[in-house]
């Protein structure tokens, strides 16, 4: 079984975490184990604590947030084709799996994960790792997937918040007004508000702080100067950014920096 869509896909792995993380959601699936310490994690307005040798799971596009207490954990956030690739070659079928219990108490699922990312952050043979996480993931699609829908890209299924998130996400370095949100989908400012929110669960604002960050991560990791990046996805000042960036991830820009935490697959 061989993987095409491996590369790029990005590896965080916390020591100690005590911080509040705000509603946002990713464009990827989240995959993580926690090795010690607590987490309130909040998914889709269903509160659960999870604690040493649990995993966690979150579908793309999922609102979550959460409380840490001296929390360690280990996270990589897999692109909807990698784990449709790996479905597909398990079940002949494309689709994406869906998850419904996002907090999994199963010590062969964290042992499995936590064999992965030992030998991704080894840096191992990438047949090793490869299988490892092949062997991982597949053990969790075959035991927790509840549903399975078409493969497509997020929000694919609803054109105007389709049409509205492509636009945000061209225009993240700009000051993005609410009139012009509304004029782009055509709506009231009053019916876009409502049709948004209930689409996705928060509002146009928090979506585009949520994915001005994400950007900012990506080119952080690849390589670009932190006093660039703010203005690159539209930040006005540097403290603005760097507050933004801890409520959503947990942790500051800078700390990007340290490649024992964080990495991306080559």
């Amino acid at each position: 079984m061989k993987l095409e869509t491996l590369n790029e896909v990005f590896f965080e792995n916390i020591k100690n975490s005590n911080d509040n993380f705000v509603k946002h959601f990713h464009d990827t699936y989240i995959i993580g184990i926690t090795h010690d310490g607590m987490f309130k994690s909040i998914n889709q307005n269903r509160a659960t604590l999870l604690y040493k040798n649990s995993t966690r799971v979150l579908n793309p596009g999922e609102i979550h947030c959460g409380d840490s207490n001296s929390w360690k954990y280990t996270n990589f956030y897999p692109p909807l084709e990698l784990i449709s690739e790996i479905y597909e070659q398990i079940y002949f079928e494309k689709a994406l799996p869906c998850f419904t219990k996002h907090i999994l108490e199963d010590i062969n699922l964290y042992n499995l994960l936590l064999k992965f990312f030992i030998s991704a952050y080894s840096n191992e043979d990438k047949l090793e790792i490869e299988s490892n996480l092949i062997i991982a993931v597949s053990y969790l699609i075959k035991n927790y997937t509840d549903s399975t829908k078409k493969y497509s890209p997020l929000f694919d299924d609803k054109k105007i918040i389709k049409d509205s998130v492509e636009f945000m996400k061209d225009c993240l370095d700009t000051n993005i007004s609410l009139d012009d949100l509304a004029l782009n989908s055509n709506l009231s400012k009053y019916h876009f508000l409502r049709v948004f929110k209930n689409s996705i669960g928060i509002t146009p604002h928090q979506f585009i702080l949520s994915q001005r960050v994400q950007k900012a991560r990506e080119l952080i990791v690849k390589g670009e100067q932190l006093n660039q990046v703010a203005s690159t996805v539209g930040f006005s000042d540097q403290s603005h950014f760097i507050k933004n960036f801890k409520r959503i991830y947990g942790y500051v820009p800078s700390e990007l920096k340290n490649k024992d935490n964080f990495i991306i697959y080559k």
